[in-house]
């Protein structure tokens, strides 16, 4: 019985929620004490995993990591992610722009301006909730980064040309209500990320591969990630600059072995079909030519 993952899925709740954690270890039965021992893995009792799982509203088997663990907010996905990840010794991913923990700082500069300008612009209460929605968010990727900075899992990116054009097009955080000047911030830093991604394409650093998916997105984002004892599956509808408190989806995590063998070979498939290399990379100057004079 993985006490750890459980207490991580306990933890994702807390966050999920809203909840404070007396009025979790209340529904519990047990104490504020308790409830921060079985987040970080300590052994649970049958009773209380059987109250937990009613108050996660999933089975118990879901709860002992047979099952899926559905995320409808995005710091809460985050927070589940980094635990995934910590425990994850290589990184499969298909789908998207980019992949956040190899992004530079310049990307995190702009996602944080562009947060809280747009949480600044709303009224009264709403300001200060999407505010700590925003920092919140930041917090947690910066978790995520520097973990892949200490721990150095390998990463295969199968990047979306249809994603990576909006990138170009829209910048970082598209969608959110902020000055034109915020958001030429975050097309010039889109357009560096890209600039970034095509040296990485063409020069193949230790640990780190990247391809591009030439022509529509692949259904679906989803990453693979393996650890020493175990795989995940994520299917992930956020992207790392979707608004915290605004973006609409349900992101999944599953180790059934299953759901992971059936993701790895879709996986593997678009990684043939991917363009590589010097190829790759020459696309994505394209796409940043293209989208420099309107295309």
């Amino acid at each position: 019985m993985r006490f750890a993952d459980i207490g991580q899925q306990l933890r994702a709740y807390r966050l999920e929620s809203g909840l404070r954690a007396e009025e979790i270890a209340a529904r519990l039965g047990v104490s504020r004490a308790a409830l921060y021992r079985y987040e970080k893995g300590e052994v649970i009792k049958l009773d209380t995993i059987r109250r937990l799982a009613e108050l996660l509203k999933i089975s118990p088997l879901s709860l002992l990591g047979i099952g899926v663990d559905y995320f409808a907010r995005p710091t809460a996905f985050q927070e589940r992610l980094r635990q995934v990840e910590e425990a994850a010794d290589q990184v499969l991913i298909v789908g998207g722009a980019l992949v956040y923990q190899i992004t530079s700082d310049a990307f995190d500069g702009a996602l944080a301006e562009a947060l809280a300008e747009a949480a600044d612009l709303l009224p009264g209460a709403e300001r200060a909730t999407a505010r700590a929605a925003a920092d919140q968010m930041m917090g947690l990727l910066a978790s995520r980064k520097k973990l892949h900075q200490q721990r150095r899992p390998t990463i295969i990116g199968i990047l979306a040309e249809g994603a990576l054009r909006r990138m170009l097009i829209e910048g970082i955080a598209p969608g959110l209500a902020i000055s034109e000047r915020t958001r030429r911030r975050c097309r010039d830093a889109a357009r560096a990320e890209a600039e970034a991604i095509a040296v990485l394409m063409e020069t193949v650093p230790i640990g780190v591969q990247l391809g591009l998916f030439p022509g529509a997105d692949p259904v679906g984002s989803f990453q693979v990630l393996r650890g020493r004892d175990r795989a995940h599956v994520v299917g992930n509808p956020f992207a790392p600059d979707a608004s915290p408190s605004a973006a609409i989806g349900v992101a999944m995590v599953t180790s059934a072995e299953e759901a992971v063998s059936v993701h790895q070979r879709v996986a593997e498939t678009a990684w043939r079909e991917a363009l590589k290399g010097a190829a790759a990379a020459e696309r994505v100057r394209a796409l940043l030519r293209e989208t420099a004079s309107g295309g």
